[in-house]
């Protein structure tokens, strides 16, 4: 395996070394972006600053600039087309956007299947189109002490009636990841959709979507250290069966007929730099022995799939390092997969409790100290009320990315000792 080089990744990202700036722990809330993105989205702005369809020069360079960002996305998740890519403002409106096409898909009576170890993003638009379609909803629970599903349990649940399947491809809360593929083959079986939220297991994870076999996935680039925007991959014979809301000027085409409005060209342009940032760490960085991992494509769409495996197993130490300094602390308790020998089922947001001691205290202390976390829901209401921890205030989220280091672990562990003890 190679031994990544840390201080190479750091240098990319300027806010990392911004006098001033802390320990950027805070990653399952958004992550910071490397020079190549800023420098993409600056130089957007410059050259490519016009809306679409004009005959001149900087309306051309704009549609190359969204061409572009819609080819280097289809690589990122293994599309079979570009056409299958859907840019937006983010996941969760993306996702409320959606839910009104797939709505009407579907007759008073069906079923629908959520599930309580969800960010609220996959929750609320599907609570939502259930209520107004007349739908019924039910939720498969996660383990309150394995933090995994019990897929059996889903067996149970599906009927001729289940229509539709949402789960996420890792918790923002848990970290724990899910077995899309086979949840997918299971809704499948009965003539059900999927829909896998993926934007906590993007920064961590390759995604194939030809492999997981779902119908519908989304992202968010911001949280894989690119600009704010969401991307939404539907299939391509399943999105020509929905209706698009749309203006009337706009095309029937894929993707634009479900692209409302003019795009953030220059987020757009970011978004094609952070897929060639892991690009370059899967082809500049990373040994052949992860390249031959993904035999099966070529250039860019293998050396990102390649990237993504490389940075994971730099991650899992870290994540080792992190859960075991916790787990030694007394009533200090992590609310997801602990077992060193299974934090491959897990990406490395790490959510934990402490005894006597509120999550935002605990949240502000560190930040006190220069160390970013977030505390609270963190708009996981599911799981947080599953396992009965939002009276106490939710719990402290950890989450690491790639350009974090052991130091930073061992200071956090620190300061939260230096806390608890107080």
């Amino acid at each position: 395996m190679s031994v990544l080089d840390i201080d190479t990744i750091r240098s990319k990202f300027p806010a990392l070394s911004l006098p001033g700036n802390g320990i950027f722990l805070d990653n399952p809330g958004g992550t910071q972006t490397p020079q190549m993105v800023i420098d993409a989205i600056t130089d957007c702005l410059i050259k490519s600053n016009a809306n679409l369809g004009g005959a001149f020069r900087t309306s051309q360079a704009a549609e190359d600039v969204v061409a572009q960002a819609h080819l280097a996305m289809a690589d990122f998740v293994n599309a079979n087309s570009e056409r299958e890519i859907i840019f937006g403002q983010n996941m969760t409106t993306l996702t409320f956007h959606i839910s009104r096409s797939i709505g009407r898909m579907f007759s008073e009576g069906d079923e629908i299947i959520l599930t309580t170890m969800e960010h609220d993003a996959n929750v609320s638009p599907w609570l939502l189109m259930a209520r107004d379609h007349g739908l019924k909803v039910n939720f498969l629970p996660f383990g309150k002490s394995s933090f995994e599903f019990d897929l059996s349990e889903l067996d149970d649940m599906l009927t001729d009636r289940t229509k539709l399947v949402c789960v996420g491809h890792a918790s923002n809360m848990t970290g724990t990841i899910n077995d899309v593929k086979t949840v997918t083959e299971k809704a499948h079986a009965v003539g059900a959709l999927v829909y896998v939220d993926s934007v906590q297991y993007a920064p961590h994870g390759p995604i194939d979507v030809q492999d997981i076999g779902c119908d519908f996935l989304v992202c968010s680039p911001y949280k894989f250290f690119g600009p704010h925007m969401g991307v939404l991959w539907g299939r391509e014979d399943v999105l020509k069966t929905l209706e698009p809301y749309k203006v009337r000027p706009a095309t029937t085409d894929l993707p634009d007929c479900f692209e409302t409005g003019t795009l953030n060209h220059e987020g757009m342009a970011g978004v094609t730099a952070t897929v060639d940032y892991f690009d370059w760490v899967g082809r500049e960085l990373a040994d052949d022995s992860y390249r031959t991992r993904y035999g099966q494509f070529a250039g860019r769409r293998q050396h990102v799939h390649a990237a993504l495996d490389y940075l994971t197993d730099y991650e899992i130490p870290l994540t080792r390092q992190l859960i075991d300094g916790l787990t030694a602390m007394p009533g200090v308790k992590v609310h997801g997969i602990t077992n060193s020998n299974a934090l491959s089922k897990r990406v490395p947001t790490v959510s934990f409790t402490a005894e006597s001691h509120k999550p935002r205290d605990i949240s502000q202390a560190l930040g006190d100290q220069g160390i970013y976390v977030w505390d609270g829901h963190n708009y996981a209401i599911e799981p947080v009320n599953h396992l009965g921890l939002m009276e106490g205030g939710g719990v402290v989220r950890v989450g690491l990315a790639h350009y974090n280091t052991a130091k930073e672990i061992d200071r956090t562990l620190e300061v939260i000792a230096t806390h608890l003890e107080a």
